[in-house]
């Protein structure tokens, strides 16, 4: 029996179990479409922000963002040809922004430089010898210790505002802060530290906040 050789153009049907058939619908609905969307733009609109970041982490970041933009509104996105210039139109908005972000985390930056500029730190322990020993002894401690401590002595916290800080409940705040206490009281005994007659350090006074032109009072 002679092969079918289909005529140049067509194609044959599909041959299922139950014999000739159509061949499977591809498929629809806004998954397919965002697939189709991606598959098409991803390269260009990764290569747009590329040459506008000053780094491939940024744009890789930005990128991600544009198409969780488009996924949110893709019954806005045109149909047809119109969808790729739109998917730019998105990402110009969110390098906007990421811009104007970067302009005012600089601006930020400048200014608390400029504060801390102002700002002379005299460590307690330079000038007295017994708050060097015990600066010492401090910093043998673990990591937690000297965390709940130093939230303690040096900021003024309280067990409750310590829970909030670190992120525990009051009464596991309350019983870090004791044991640590009892830890570094065992560890300045055994390095042998007197601590009656060291000097107590000033609690750093925190900057105060720039005045504002125009700022109601």
């Amino acid at each position: 029996m002679d092969a079918i050789t289909p005529a140049k153009g067509s194609t044959l049907p599909y041959d299922g179990p139950d014999g000739p058939s159509e061949p499977p619908a591809p498929p629809t609905g806004p998954e397919a479409r965002f697939e189709a969307l991606y598959t098409e733009c991803y390269s260009d609109v990764l290569g747009y922000l590329l040459r506008r970041v000053d780094d491939p982490e940024s744009a890789a970041d930005l990128v991600a963002e544009v198409f969780v933009a488009v996924w949110n509104r893709l019954g806005d996105v045109p149909a047809d040809g119109g969808a790729r210039p739109w998917i730019f139109g998105v990402a110009r908005k969110v390098l906007g922004n990421h811009h104007r972000g970067a302009r005012r985390r600089s601006a930020l930056t400048e200014r608390l430089r400029a504060e801390l500029n102002r700002v002379h730190v005299v460590r307690p322990e330079t000038a007295d010898q017994s708050l060097r020993d015990i600066g010492a002894v401090f910093r043998t401690l673990a990591e937690a210790d000297r965390e709940v401590l130093a939230l303690a002595g040096w900021e003024g916290l309280g067990p409750s505002e310590i829970a909030v800080a670190v992120g525990c409940t009051r009464g596991t705040a309350r019983v870090r802060l004791h044991r640590a206490r009892g830890r570094f009281a065992r560890a300045l005994r055994k390095a042998g530290v007197d601590i009656g007659g060291a000097a107590a350090p000033e609690r750093p006074r925190p900057l105060q906040r720039p005045v504002t032109k125009g700022a109601s009072s």
